[in-house]
């Protein structure tokens, strides 16, 4: 499993555990609706500051987004 592979599965499962749509995610953490879809589609790699975003909205460390199972 890639790393953009890892992500994408820990940022779907963060996201949905949290009770957000890619949408309310994307708005809290000022980045566009698509690039959180791209991301959890593996379309994309994410920048460390994407990942630090998404993580505090998400409300758990960043390295947990990129934790392999």
């Amino acid at each position: 499993m890639t790393l953009r592979e890892v992500l994408a599965k820990n940022l779907k499962r963060h996201r949905l555990a949290a009770g957000l749509s890619q949408e309310e995610l994307a708005h809290r953490a000022e980045v566009d609706r698509t690039y959180v879809s791209s991301l959890e589609r593996c379309q994309y790699a994410a920048t460390v500051d994407v990942i630090e975003k998404l993580a505090r909205e998400l409300e758990v460390d960043a390295a947990l987004l990129l934790e392999r199972p």
